[in-house]
């Protein structure tokens, strides 16, 4: 009896599966080889005084030590004396229908939006008046408002 043509095939299969099989470990060991990795030591970089990368070390005899707690990031803080708590301004735009206007300070120019709720005394436009500010979902909002 003849051999049928089906196990032909799947001896060639075989073959050609063992050749990959090989083909692929013998690439792995080549790149292996040529690879210039070195381990870790090879891959780490250190940052001089200056900000630049460099591939040696830092010297541990030029080290500094810096206050932490002298330095400032960002703006510096305010303190209670920068900002005037009662301000000084004039009515600039109000309706008493709808029950809300603008206060424009004296000095700096800068309009505040002030609802009824904030008045203390009743205003219209021209009045002068102080003022406290309060940050709002807009922006900042005069509050306890009384004509001069």
């Amino acid at each position: 009896m003849a051999k049928s043509q089906e196990s032909i095939n799947k001896k060639e299969k075989e073959t050609k599966r063992f050749k990959k099989q090989k083909d692929k470990l013998l690439k792995s060991e080549e790149r292996k080889k040529n690879s210039q990795g070195g381990g870790l030591d090879n891959m780490i970089a250190y940052v001089d005084e200056n900000g630049n990368i460099t591939s040696t070390p830092p010297d541990p005899t030029k080290k500094k030590v810096i206050d932490v707690e002298s330095i400032q990031i960002g703006v510096s803080k305010r303190t209670e004396d920068d900002v005037p708590a009662i301000r000084k301004g004039r009515i600039d735009f109000y309706n008493d229908q709808k029950g809300f206007g603008f206060i424009k300070e004296i000095g700096t120019q800068e309009k505040y939006f002030v609802h009824v709720n904030g008045l203390l005394d009743e205003v219209k436009e021209g009045d002068t008046v102080v003022f406290e500010l309060e940050r709002g979902l807009k922006g900042m909002n005069a509050v306890r408002v009384k004509k001069v």
